[in-house]
């Protein structure tokens, strides 16, 4: 890792999504830590893959991305992440696998690449809520939060990905507690709100006063520093704990759009790379917000072209 630098730490799934003409390595983490490397900032990722074909493909993206593999597990067991995407009528559907490696992170390993990887400054631990469906990854997270809180200036950074039917309310209360930035997309506050506000899905939409008053009341339940909402197309909002807005809303459309996969994971990798190269607040959530964009001109989450990052870093430099 470079000097003087703790890298932005990932922890949580890297997998397989599984079509029937092909296979496409995912899993939100594994995608921003992708993106962070591609950028050329010092990340660790720990997961988990099995002494399989998938896990050889997972692995070599490592390798296509110069990502250091010293939080990289392997299982002899348990099977490497897959997600079956089955094509109908109505579009895609998403089957999550069970009981695959990357539900069994494991604690001691996990804190091993920590220790070996930190120093003392500042740096990020980003974590999302799928990996912590089982109670061993669910553990080893916990590790980490505890172990990376102890450091002075670290941020934990929950991007929240709500999966139908993987992860209970506990879990969710808990990780947002654990935060302290929260990301989340439009369906997934409002399913905080139907949680913790008794908002019905049948219930008229908030006007918008009351949603950033009910966004303000979450900062506040959940001891959060800021809370970011993404918007899609729209843009962002973020609300800080020190009262702060920043509407994000001029960043300029993508030509065009192949599909939307992807799109979370980008902005959070530039918000974390812009907070680890000190950029502004308001500068770090719009270049956020047009590289997601950017991604939704490209079939996938991540581009296969790596000279696709290069008008990025000269723009940016």
């Amino acid at each position: 890792m470079n000097s003087g630098t703790l890298a932005t730490v990932v922890f949580g799934e890297a997998l397989v999504d599984d079509f029937a003409t092909e296979q496409v390595v995912g899993g939100a983490p594994f995608n921003v830590a992708r993106h962070l490397a591609a950028f050329m900032a010092p990340q660790l990722m720990i997961t988990r893959v099995g002494a399989d074909h998938n896990g050889d493909t997972i692995r070599a993206e490592f390798e296509r991305f110069a990502m250091s593999q010293a939080g990289l597990q392997v299982d002899t067991i348990e099977e490497t992440g897959r997600v079956l995407v089955e094509r109908g009528a109505k579009g895609h559907r998403f089957v999550i696998v069970p009981n695959q490696a990357y539900d069994y992170i494991g604690r001691e390993e996990a804190l091993a690449a920590l220790a070996a990887s930190a120093t003392a400054a500042p740096g990020a631990l980003y974590f999302g809520t799928l990996a912590q469906r089982a109670e061993r990854s669910r553990g080893t997270l916990k590790a980490l939060l505890s172990a990376t809180g102890a450091i002075p200036g670290t941020t934990r950074y929950l991007d929240l990905n709500l999966r139908d039917g993987q992860v209970d309310e506990r879990t969710i209360a808990d990780s947002l507690h654990a935060a302290d930035i929260a990301k989340l997309n439009e369906d997934e506050l409002q399913s905080l709100f139907q949680t913790w506000f008794q908002l019905g899905p049948n219930d008229p939409p908030m006007a918008p006063d009351e949603t950033r008053s009910a966004c303000r009341a979450l900062l506040q339940m959940f001891g959060l520093q800021a809370l970011i909402v993404t918007l899609g197309h729209r843009g962002s909002v973020y609300f800080g704990a020190d009262g702060t807005t920043i509407d994000t809303r001029d960043t300029p459309a993508p030509p065009f759009v192949i599909d939307t996969v992807g799109a979370g994971d980008a902005f959070s990798a530039i918000f974390l790379l812009g907070r680890a190269r000190g950029w502004p607040l308001e500068l770090t959530l719009a270049r956020a917000n047009e590289f997601a964009g950017a991604i939704c001109a490209i079939p996938g989450a991540v581009p296969r072209d790596l000279g696709f990052y290069d008008k990025w870093m000269t723009r940016w430099r």
